[in-house]
């Protein structure tokens, strides 16, 4: 088994001060981060304020039960750790405790090794359930990472400035206009830093309305609005330790703008619906697709807050401007949507190149993967045609010249499917080939059509 290696946040509530020493020394060497207390009510106060990995608590506090704790502490952290300890541990005790959603527990005398087996056991469990939960915010099932090299001298540049950028804890602002992949170099940051083992939530500003992004961002308490039937820990809580990608920043609103300014100042925030005051250990990255500064001077989005996330401001390029890159890509999403859809399809003919290499893609890399998709699904044989691409990259007028050196059958062929994309009719467009229906039918067999 692989155990975590990663810092955990450890609550321990044990009304002894010595059992308090002992574990919080023991955790301490091993690079983790504790708080400990000794009473039901501090434990709620701190389960609150910050959001734990684990949590020991005593079963006997001070001649309060400390099963009590489980369900509130839970409710603060769904995905928290809880290991009881107890001197006389009975199996009802134990039973009763993992019903009520304990993960384990420990007989006191414990030994240090006891309590570090465990807590790396805990932690490796953490790790796989923050592995679900990247993986399923993880654009990389829909598409591969195919923006991670490049033979287009700035875009090197950026892929080396990115590299450095994910080792720090700075800010980092992607901007670029829509398409041009900012999430997967944002997720290539949070997967190259010292946080890749910690979750990554994404949120795309514009589409969450703007009166529920502040209970999406920060959570909130049950009652706080029509609807909120139970309260919500926020994404900020959900990857404690990890990355939030807001995404399309510039759209957000004033108002929230004031409260994530707060954050990344602070480390504080408050859920919506309530007024204490919380922390949370998360790195801040952001992107847009509109001008900031224009933003500013507007009055639509706030100085001081493009100033925090302005630290390291990173210029993705568009696909146009990498016409060295565009066949590579585009091979990439062939080979990713051919397997995925147990297709043959391995190359490009030399019109479908010259194609792919004429169009501007205004919608960037984004719409190159949607005509590789489109075409590697129609398409047939191990190649993709100039046939299988959308009309927008291949303009109903384009038709091959004397100059493509093309075989007379693959001009007739291309002809006639031009024709038929016109009329469904056979008669109409047997009329405009100029031939009769029999010769069309024998020609649309010959070829496939």
């Amino acid at each position: 088994m692989t155990f975590s290696q990663g810092i955990l946040n450890i609550l321990v509530v044990d009304d002894e001060k010595n059992i308090r020493k002992t574990l919080s020394y023991c955790l301490q060497t091993e690079g983790h981060s504790v708080v400990a207390v000794a009473n039901s009510e501090e434990a709620l106060k701190e389960g609150k304020r910050c959001s734990f990995d684990i949590a020991f608590i005593d079963l006997r506090l001070d001649g309060e039960n400390g099963m009590d704790l489980i369900l509130p502490l839970l409710a603060e952290s769904p995905w928290l750790k809880i290991v009881i300890i107890t001197a006389n541990a009975t199996i009802e005790s134990a039973v009763k405790a993992m019903r009520l959603g304990a993960s384990d527990y420990i007989e006191k005398p414990f030994t240090s090794a006891q309590v570090k087996l465990l807590v790396r056991t805990l932690g490796h469990i953490r790790d796989l359930e923050n592995e679900i939960t990247v993986l399923k915010e993880d654009s990389r099932r829909f598409a591969p990472e195919v923006l991670l090299q490049s033979n287009n001298p700035e875009m090197l540049r950026i892929l080396e400035m990115l590299r450095k950028a994910a080792l720090s804890e700075a800010i980092i602002l992607l901007r670029g206009e829509s398409g041009t992949g900012k999430s997967v170099f944002a997720r290539t940051i949070h997967n190259s830093s010292p946080r890749a083992k910690k979750p990554m939530m994404i949120v795309s500003c514009p589409a969450v309305p703007s009166e529920l992004l502040e209970s999406e961002l920060f959570g909130h308490a049950k009652g706080a609005f029509t609807g909120a039937v139970k309260e919500s820990p926020g994404r900020i809580a959900v990857c404690e330790g990890g990355t939030l990608f807001l995404d399309e920043i510039g759209d957000m609103a004033l108002s929230i703008q004031a409260k994530l300014l707060r954050f990344i100042q602070d480390k504080e925030y408050e859920r919506l619906g309530e007024t204490l005051s919380r922390k949370a250990n998360v790195r801040i990255i952001t992107a847009t697709n509109v001008n900031l500064e224009q933003r500013v001077a507007e009055g639509r989005f706030r100085e001081d807050l493009f100033y925090r996330i302005n630290v390291i401001s990173v210029n993705v390029l568009p696909l146009r401007e990498r016409q060295e890159d565009i066949m590579a890509i585009a091979k990439d999403f062939c080979a990713f949507f051919s397997l995925a859809n147990h297709k043959s399809i391995i190359d490009f003919d030399r019109g479908a190149e010259r194609a792919l290499l004429k169009h501007s893609w205004p919608g960037n890399i984004r719409e190159l993967r949607n005509a590789i998709e489109r075409a590697v699904i129609l398409g047939s044989g191990q190649q993709i045609t100039v046939e299988d691409l959308p009309e927008r990259v291949v303009p109903t007028n384009n038709f091959p010249v004397l100059g493509d050196l093309l075989p007379l059958s693959t001009i007739e062929e291309l002809h006639i499917k031009k024709v038929l994309k016109k009329t469904p009719l056979i008669q109409e467009a047997a009329d405009i080939l100029g031939i009769d229906q029999a010769t069309l039918w024998r020609r649309r067999k010959t070829y496939g059509i």
